[in-house]
């Protein structure tokens, strides 16, 4: 390409959230630097949204809806999950295997990040929660256009759902009421919180050896 042509990228994910405008006069080589670093900062950016699920390790945790408890356990994890409009059977599926071998809790000599839920023999409590998918980058009120939509969210969920059941076992997970108006409860215990990713999930595959977390 002769030095005098001028180059004009942009990058702007479907939600708006990013843009990314760059002019640029030069030669070949050059030119081929400022592609590569359009690219991985547009990756960058949408893997972010793609965040499913917050996992809070806990001494207990319930779920009450109109006054009634309808789901609690003990000692375990409580999972809030949000499905995106990426995430498929497979995501979901795999996501449910590495939250299962997840290390949260330390072994019987206290070190840390050593064994998982399962390990523990804990239970998990799943609750659907759209809202982490909340884009707060403009005004005061939140956009949740991130999200999948309604019924495509639900049959999903559920899946997820039933994929951490059948990895497990059944009668140790427990769920909330999909839309509904729920109080969420829990003692959390460290406290430890971690995110996942559905997207980083799919890249990884559910057998990656990295299941423990990284603290500092």
């Amino acid at each position: 390409m002769p030095s005098s042509t001028f180059l004009k990228f942009s990058a702007t994910h479907s939600d708006g959230r990013i843009g990314l405008e760059i002019w640029w006069k030069s030669d070949r080589n050059r030119l081929s630097g400022v592609f590569s670093c359009a690219i991985v900062v547009s990756l960058r950016s949408q893997t972010e949204l793609r965040r499913l699920a917050v996992l809070q390790r806990c001494l207990s945790g319930s779920v009450t809806v109109d006054s009634q408890v309808v789901s609690s356990i003990g000692k375990g994890i409580v999972v809030l999950a949000a499905i995106g409009p990426n995430d498929n059977v497979k995501s979901v599926e795999t996501l449910a295997g590495r939250i299962l071998k997840m290390k949260m809790w330390p072994d019987e000599n206290n070190a840390q990040w050593k064994q998982n839920v399962q390990d523990i023999q804990g239970e998990v409590l799943c609750v659907s929660q759209f809202t982490l998918f909340a884009s707060t980058r403009k005004g005061t009120k939140p956009d949740f256009h991130g999200a999948a939509k309604p019924e495509v969210a639900k049959e999903l969920y559920d899946h997820f759902v039933i994929s951490i059941g059948k990895l497990y076992s059944p009668e140790k997970v427990k769920d909330g009421v999909f839309q509904a108006m729920m109080e969420v409860a829990l003692v959390n215990d460290g406290p430890v919180t971690l995110q996942m990713d559905s997207e980083e999930t799919r890249r990884l595959g559910p057998n990656t050896p990295d299941t423990t977390p990284t603290t500092t």
